[in-house]
């Protein structure tokens, strides 16, 4: 059962990465067919950093994830505080409420944001609502959840006498939070930051309605690209986003690591104390 099991696994890992494999590939392929392998090359990486178009689409991917991500995280991070502390009921319905935007489909979520953005739009007696403010909001509210989701359980683990030990050394409930509490749930801060980010930055479906001619991003630019015949460097720029999510979500992993062991630290030596107190 083992073996089968080891084996599955390889299986679905070679499905789901034998597409980033041929992407990869075809990035450094001299010919524009990448079922056919001419020879090796790093043109198609130069063509792209010539190209006068693609990069500040880029750019306006990497400004829009940064803000959203970066919002979200202090949004989400008073939200989860907030729901942390209230009665568990009242906790569970709040949560089943944050769980929705995760389970709707995202055609449903951005057409509805698209609606909102024109009622309103024709409210205030505005021409073109759409742009960089309606983007921003969108990528906003649906980062929110990932947020929450990560900063919940590091509360839930979070001791609740620490706080309240803080404010009997001499801090009051402000220094308590910012030298205690924060320190506590920074990795699911950190975690739900990454997310957020590599969640915003390869956004298609809910940008593709809440866009406008202003601002544009790249996703929802290479959408037009795959109406014709795709240039190479398309496939280089496909290569350089998947390492970059990739890295960001190998660094997510890493802080989670080390904060799941720090904390079993944390844990054994706390064991340790009370069998020696109760020894003695």
């Amino acid at each position: 059962m083992k073996t089968f099991n080891k084996v599955f696994t390889v299986l679905v890992f070679i499905f789901l990465y034998i597409p980033m494999v041929v992407l990869l590939i075809a990035s450094f392929n001299t010919g524009s067919d990448p079922a056919v392998f001419k020879g090796f090359t790093f043109h198609n990486y130069g063509e792209l950093f010539r190209d006068g178009v693609l990069l500040p689409l880029l750019a306006n991917s990497c400004i829009l994830a940064v803000l959203s991500s970066l919002i979200a995280t202090i949004i989400g991070t008073m939200a989860a505080l907030g729901i942390h502390n209230m009665r568990p009921r009242k906790r569970s319905l709040y949560m089943a409420i944050t769980n929705i935007p995760l389970t709707n489909p995202e055609i449903v979520t951005g057409v509805s944001l698209a609606l909102l953005f024109a009622f309103f739009g024709q409210l205030m007696k505005m021409q073109s609502v759409l742009g960089f403010t309606t983007l921003l909001i969108a990528h906003i509210t649906f980062n929110l959840p990932y947020v929450i989701l990560s900063v919940m359980p590091k509360l839930s683990q979070m001791d609740p006498d620490l706080e309240d030990a803080a404010m009997d050394l001499g801090c009051n409930r402000r220094q308590a939070f910012f030298k205690v509490v924060i320190h506590e749930i920074m990795p699911g801060i950190i975690s739900g930051a990454l997310m957020s980010f590599t969640m915003s930055l390869d956004d298609f479906v809910i940008s593709y309605f809440v866009y406008g001619p202003k601002f544009v991003t790249l996703p929802v630019e290479i959408y037009n690209y795959t109406k014709k015949p795709l240039q190479p460097k398309i496939y280089a720029l496909f290569t350089l986003m998947f390492i970059v999510i990739l890295l960001v979500m190998i660094l997510m992993n890493v802080l989670q690591s080390r904060d799941y062991k720090s904390m079993r630290a944390r844990r054994q030596a706390l064991n340790t104390q009370k069998r020696e107190g109760t020894e003695v």
